[in-house]
């Protein structure tokens, strides 16, 4: 028995780990510009840094992501051209929150058992949301794991690179007393609380293929929804000779909802409070606390109830901002403005310190729009 035969009574198939590369294979060489060398399947992907040498201090962002548990919904369904550019809204998305340019990535899949049109599906749509961010797709792996995971079963995750020029890169430190918050629109649910999404789901007695009047749309496509990407209008805003500069900080709302992300982006002894009259969730968050008999409230440091990123920006160039934002397609608003007057800190529902950084304080008041 040849050794490759061995492996695959063990289980794994590697002419199906190479029929999926191909398969794949012109999705993936569809992102890579000049600065990319090399093609698909070498060891190692390799990138043109020359042109780096023109930034007086250039820095490197780095971030690395999953998609989580709304995959769970995806290989139930069967349907997994979606979600790539989850994965790419989850990765490259926090690379352009310091600023940076997003400049390559790499992506991993772990699963039961190699299916090439599932495997070279869910990279195409890397692939293609690579290309709408400008990020070239350098790379990847797809792990056979026969026995630690189901036959169907797969995970996602990746990496990618990004650049900024030391003097323009974002952060709390830029953010000043008076700057106005502005909320960027979500395309819904995006990839966070999707286990309380299926929980709730489960509890109902609810299918994905079940429709849902309230939605217009069965359940399964209305939640496989894909995350709203942000880093090509972002980047051509911080680009932007007059408005770039106005830009202060920026927080992708993703794992701890919408006060702990903004929090994360403000100075110590700043705060702002976040008018939820200023707009209305989707119909998604409402149907979803509706069949919990939860709040929307109650669910803000779960889900994103749409906003998708936040900007904080100077006064003076708020409304252009907006403007600006919405002419690249991204819809956004003034949510609040950025305090250092005194505040009672024992007062309820201040987030503070999230995920290790010992920022501002935000906190959601007033009552959501209808």
């Amino acid at each position: 028995m040849s050794a490759n035969s061995s492996y695959a009574a063990a289980g794994v198939d590697t002419a199906a780990g190479d029929l999926a590369v191909e398969l794949m294979k012109e999705a993936v060489a569809k992102t890579h510009g000049p600065n990319v060398l090399g093609g698909v399947g070498g060891f190692a992907g390799l990138y043109d840094l020359s042109f780096a040498k023109d930034y007086t201090r250039p820095l490197l962002a780095t971030s690395t992501d999953g998609v989580g548990t709304k995959i769970a919904i995806a290989q139930a369904l069967d349907v997994h051209d979606t979600i790539g550019q989850d994965l790419v809204g989850m990765v490259v998305d926090d690379i352009v929150v310091v600023g940076a340019t997003p400049l390559f990535m790499t992506d991993y899949i772990a699963c039961g058992r190699v299916v090439p049109d599932r495997i070279a599906s869910i990279v195409t749509g890397i692939a293609r949301a690579c290309a709408e961010t400008g990020t070239a797709l350098v790379g990847g792996e797809t792990a056979e794991h026969p026995g630690l995971m189901g036959v169907d079963d797969y995970d996602v995750a990746g990496a990618a690179v990004g650049v900024v020029e030391a003097d323009r890169a974002l952060g709390a430190e830029r953010v000043q007393r008076g700057d106005v918050v502005l909320a960027i629109e979500s395309s819904g649910l995006h990839s966070n609380g999707y286990s309380l999404v299926r929980h709730i789901l489960s509890n109902a007695n609810l299918r994905y293929e079940d429709a849902s009047p309230d939605l217009g749309t069965t359940w399964g496509e209305a939640l496989l929804e894909p995350t709203r990407l942000y880093s090509g209008p972002l980047v051509k805003l911080l680009a932007h000779d007059d408005l770039g500069p106005a830009v202060h900080s920026l927080s992708h709302v993703t794992g701890g909802g919408i006060a702990a992300n903004l929090a994360r982006v403000l100075p110590q002894g700043s705060w702002v409070e976040v008018d939820r009259s200023t707009w209305s969730p989707q119909p998604v968050f409402r149907v979803l606390n509706g069949l919990a008999g939860t709040s929307l409230e109650s669910t803000e440091g779960t889900w994103n109830l749409g906003i998708g990123f936040f900007a904080v920006v100077a006064a003076d160039a708020a409304a252009s901002v907006i403007a600006e934002l919405g002419t690249l397609g991204l819809p956004a608003w003034q949510v609040g403005t950025v305090s250092t007057a005194e505040r009672d800190a024992a007062a309820s529902g201040w987030e503070q310190g999230a995920k290790g950084v010992d920022g501002g304080a935000v906190r959601l008041v007033g009552a959501y729009a209808s």
